[in-house]
């Protein structure tokens, strides 16, 4: 891949921002998220993505929807999402909606599916968490067929069997471009190469290069089941500031007691300020000044054969303002340096 095709983008989860002193509502965080697709676009950035969502703070519930105003208020960036879970949704709902956020978009719409890292979704559409796996392989592969035949016949286990059926708007022959999530199990990273899709690896601690295991799975994989090569992606968390003392200030900020809860709730680390700071200069914070931000991203895009990185930029109550100020900087400054730094120095995709 060269230098100047690799893609950085933005995920956001819809966590509710601040103005000042005051905490945005939800419907104000909302409108902000097109305001911000709408100025990435204007930074030169590639994709905007959106989360899918059930818990407090979080306002990406309705991912097509959001996505649907973003398109109709920038003309170029691709939209997308940084997580379908495709388990706990109806696949022809889901490609009705995508197809016409397509349609709406003039064909950048994409989407990155997962099982789902938090499970709420599950008992708010009444699914059982024990039908995790069959649910996601299942819906899949219903999915895939709806993109890529048309008429469709189906049958299995978790939703009624179609019998000749043609959706519409269609999407465009082939459908959409179709990532999968992953989060660290090597039988996702099987499922991506056997259904021949681009791997979006989600890091979000600890050493990035730990995933290069999984990258030579993944391309050993796709080689044996017969596709060619596929993008690989990584999601990770950051904040970019004009320098590395006010980015590793501010994010620590409204970081650790994000990261708090999630240690009580999920078994993670305490977020002490020690591991914190190990996180920002050799795990997967990406947190600094422009030059900071880009040399450690190039430098996981070595290692990781990766052709794109997308930062997620939002963390609960972080300022607006800093949003706003992370967004342009990583169009305007760290995407040019990555990319010059990789173009000195390429992946080995």
């Amino acid at each position: 891949m060269a230098a100047a095709d690799f893609e950085l983008g933005l995920n956001s989860f819809g966590e509710v921002a601040t103005d000042g002193d005051r905490v945005l509502s939800d419907a104000e965080t909302v409108r902000l998220l097109v305001t911000e697709a709408r100025l990435a676009e204007s930074v030169g950035l590639d994709v905007f993505s959106l989360g899918e969502h059930y818990r407090e703070g979080h306002n990406d519930s309705a991912t097509p929807v959001l996505l649907a105003a973003a398109a109709t208020a920038t003309e170029r960036i691709r939209l997308g999402t940084s997580v379908t879970v495709l388990s706990t949704n109806d696949p022809v709902r889901l490609y009705h909606e995508f197809a016409t956020l397509d349609a709406v978009s003039n064909g950048r719409a994409q989407m990155v599916l997962g099982r789902a890292s938090a499970t709420e979704s599950f008992p708010l559409f009444g699914y059982d968490l024990a039908d995790y796996e069959r649910l996601f392989e299942e819906k899949l592969d219903l999915f895939l067929r709806l993109q890529r035949d048309e008429p469709v016949t189906w049958s299995g286990t978790v939703r009624s069997a179609l019998v000749d059926q043609r959706l519409h708007p269609r999407m465009q022959p082939g459908g959409i471009p179709t990532w999968i999530g992953v989060g660290g199990s090597p039988n996702s990273v099987v499922r991506a190469a056997r259904h021949g899709l681009p791997l979006m690896l989600a890091i979000i601690g600890g050493r990035p290069q730990r995933f290069a295991g999984h990258v030579d799975l993944y391309t050993k994989a796709l080689e044996q089941f017969g596709h060619t090569p596929q993008p690989i992606g990584q999601h990770s968390l950051g904040l970019v500031a004009d320098t590395d003392e006010e980015a590793v200030e501010t994010w620590w900020r409204y970081w650790q007691p994000v990261a708090a809860a999630l240690a009580k709730e999920r078994g993670f680390y305490k977020p002490d300020r020690a591991r914190y700071e190990a996180e920002i200069g050799h795990g997967a914070l990406f947190v600094g000044s422009p030059e900071t931000v880009a040399q450690k991203i190039a430098g996981v895009a070595r290692d990781l054969r990766l052709s794109r990185f997308d930062l997620k930029y939002d963390i609960m109550h972080l300022p607006r303002d800093a949003r706003a100020r992370t967004i342009e900087l990583l169009g305007s400054e760290v995407a040019p340096r990555v990319r010059e730094l990789l173009a000195k120095e390429p992946t080995n995709v």
